[in-house]
């Protein structure tokens, strides 16, 4: 990483690192429930709520670059392995063992609330100490609140067409 680059961070670049590689490790779990929640999906709604879960999946990805590519600026090592994920993660991995579209929605909810809490938490931290992971992390933050409202959406959409059918 370049010099400068490294002065403009005013705080500790290890703590940074290791809170950066933790949320790195949240996307690519996110990124792997969403992935595997479309393609297991079952019940009303299911080909929106896929559609969906493969959108969010992409942006869970995307997130995962911006981290690394952030990681590797500040001098650091993205967490190389899968097995390391879980030692890391704030937020977990739900395991999509219901499928049933209701179920998997409100499991792709409380991650995304937990992805929230971590990247505000960042935020505070960072904030007037390192502009650029600021910027990085508030467009991750903007987007994962995105996904709560999407998810919600559908999952009231579900309630009312299930509502609606008795």
């Amino acid at each position: 990483m370049g010099t400068k680059g490294r002065e403009i961070v005013g705080m500790d670049i290890n703590e940074l690192l290791g809170m950066l590689n933790r949320a790195f490790a949240d996307e690519w779990l996110a990124y792997y429930q969403y992935w595997l929640g479309a393609k297991v999906v079952r019940g009303p709604m299911k080909d929106a709520v896929a559609a969906e879960l493969l959108l969010h999946a992409t942006e869970e990805l995307a997130h995962a670059d911006m981290l690394a590519l952030r990681i590797i600026q500040l001098g650091g090592t993205p967490v190389l392995s899968p097995e390391e994920w879980f030692k890391y993660t704030h937020c977990g991995y739900d395991a999509p063992k219901d499928v049933y579209v209701k179920k998997l929605l409100q499991q792709n909810i409380k991650g995304e609330q937990c992805a929230i809490s971590v990247y505000q938490d960042i935020l505070q931290k960072v904030k007037d100490k390192d502009p650029v992971t600021y910027n990085i992390v508030l467009t991750i933050l903007q987007q994962e609140v995105e996904h709560e409202e999407d998810l919600q959406s559908l999952e009231e959409d579900l309630d009312l067409l299930v509502s609606s059918q008795h």
